[in-house]
């Protein structure tokens, strides 16, 4: 009785570690990140904001919004955006064979880019994106931990993401889209750079969110290039 009852013990434990495994596999899936520029001062905008929303809660999918500053001028200032994001767009548009930013515009893992007004245009780009090949990412413990692999074209920046997760509507009172209340997916509060990865396995200090943010960490080739890994909460 006692052997098995050890026996039953052991295969019970050994379940376990194996749920475990599998979860830990699970989670650790690698996201697509999908970052649509936007601009709630762009009369083109309101369709792709609309589609990011249909993807916004697809495993596997991170989605995010980037409200760009240089519609500024039209007569209504953008209540999110911010010279950081325009820089991060404009970072984009050469290697993706840009003359310079746009709105909207929405680029799949730092490498491919569209649009993304036309129904069915953001699936399409997500199904076609090639998928990120990076090093292990996971965050935890007030700490990004990152696995070892390959840095190509040299060191890779760390960058820390806060932003609100789910659906705010905006009520727009001058400009392009004056009248209207535009939602917004997932919208983007700052975008901090918090070291780099020269592919030796590495552990970097996570800042704590505050005001009910989420936080999503992407590991990415300088200069605008591919994403290589990323993890969010």
């Amino acid at each position: 009785m006692t052997g098995s009852r050890t026996t039953l013990g052991s295969l019970a434990g050994a379940a376990l570690i194996a749920l475990a495994a599998t979860a830990g596999t699970a989670s650790a899936q690698p996201l697509t990140v999908v970052e649509l520029f936007t601009s709630q001062g762009c009369s083109s905008c309101p369709p792709a904001n609309a589609n990011l929303i249909k993807v916004k809660d697809r495993p596997g999918v991170l989605a995010l919004s980037f409200n760009v500053t240089y519609w500024d001028y039209l007569g209504w200032k953008d209540t999110f955006g911010r010279q950081e994001f325009t820089q991060r767009q404009v970072n984009y548009e050469p290697p993706l064979g840009h003359d310079g930013p746009f709105t909207p515009q929405v680029v799949v893992n730092g490498s491919t880019d569209a649009v993304g007004a036309v129904p069915g245009e953001i699936e399409r780009l997500i199904s076609t994106s090639p998928h990120a090949k990076g090093p292990a990412l996971s965050l935890g413990d007030g700490k990004v931990s990152i696995g070892a692999g390959t840095a190509p074209g040299g060191p890779a920046d760390v960058w820390l993401v806060r932003y609100r997760k789910g659906v705010i509507e905006v009520p727009v009172a001058r400009g392009e889209n004056t009248g209207r209340t535009l939602p917004h997916a997932n919208v983007v509060h700052s975008l901090q750079k918090l070291g780099r990865w020269n592919g030796q396995a590495t552990t970097l200090p996570l800042p704590a969110a505050t005001g009910g943010l989420s936080t999503a960490v992407l590991v990415q080739t300088p200069g605008g290039g591919p994403i290589l890994a990323a993890a969010a909460n």
